[in-house]
């Protein structure tokens, strides 16, 4: 190779390289600024509408991944343009190449229209205690593809939003009040009437209560071991394990201290002798 032709080479190597290093430097910067700008956007987002009051918190936080998902399209697509690929000839190609994405990214595309049908639909938000998707705790963030829940001991869960809307949702947070039901069981030989009269006391003394519906205490069953009583008391539903666990240990204590049992199962077996 002769000298010129080296010289040729080397300036065509160099033109090559700095245009495509400008372009390629040109589109990590746009990555990168614009990552950064839907992060911003988001949180600005979800800052302004926080202002406002009146907007809710899983409305907050939808909006503002949907601006951030939104922003980061936008950022490709330009990133992309620095190596002379037209905005147009994108549009041709996503066009294109809709219905194969649509296709192999069928399951994303559901979480998203889920998302969509969940926040239209609203069967919880965010700070409510649910049972959905097969797992159950506090419901964090609506997402376009997934929900964040917490369990009772603080797990973090997430689960994809079509996980969620395909089957059936329990909202405990839902209604303000809850019902809490016990089964207390009593020896036969206990009187029905004091026992119930103690229980009644119980729960007038229980400032958590509501009465509306009034209290309910009745003789639910004649058990194999036990006259079983049916307790339903109605409370705020924040009160709810509160209310539970503290009566429980309550009724115990006072059905014993007047003279209540409360018997363990049991068998009473007749042997008969066969006559010689």
């Amino acid at each position: 190779m002769s000298k010129e032709d080296m010289r040729i080479l080397l300036e065509q190597t160099y033109t090559v390289l700095l245009t495509y290093g400008l372009n390629f430097f040109g589109a990590l910067a746009i990555i990168v600024i614009g990552f950064i700008a839907a992060g911003w956007a988001r949180r600005s987002v979800e800052r302004a509408l926080t202002r406002i009051g009146r907007a809710d918190a899983t409305l907050v936080r939808f909006f503002g991944s949907l601006v951030r998902y939104a922003i980061i399209a936008f950022v490709v697509i330009a990133a992309l343009q620095r190596f002379g690929v037209e905005a147009t000839s994108l549009v041709a190609v996503f066009g294109a190449a809709g219905l194969a994405i649509g296709l192999a990214l069928q399951g994303t595309l559901s979480n998203v229209a889920a998302g969509v049908m969940l926040l239209m639909f609203r069967p919880f938000k965010i700070g409510d205690f649910i049972d959905a998707g097969g797992q159950a705790g506090t419901v964090k963030e609506l997402g376009l593809f997934t929900t964040e829940m917490a369990t009772s001991d603080n797990i973090k869960i997430i689960i994809p939003n079509g996980a969620i809307w395909g089957q059936a949702i329990k909202n405990y947070s839902g209604n303000a009040t809850r019902r809490v039901d016990f089964l207390l069981g009593i020896d036969y030989g206990d009187d029905i009437n004091a026992a119930m009269a103690t229980i009644n006391r119980v729960i007038g003394e229980e400032a958590r209560t509501l009465y509306d519906p009034a209290p309910m205490v009745v003789v639910g069953e004649l058990g194999d071991s036990s006259v079983n009583l049916i307790v339903r008391i109605w409370v705020n539903a924040p009160d709810y394990s509160d209310v539970k666990y503290s009566l429980i240990k309550t009724f115990k204590e006072q059905l014993e201290a007047d003279g209540m049992s409360i018997p363990f199962p049991q068998q009473v077996v007749h042997h008969i002798n066969a006559a010689d």
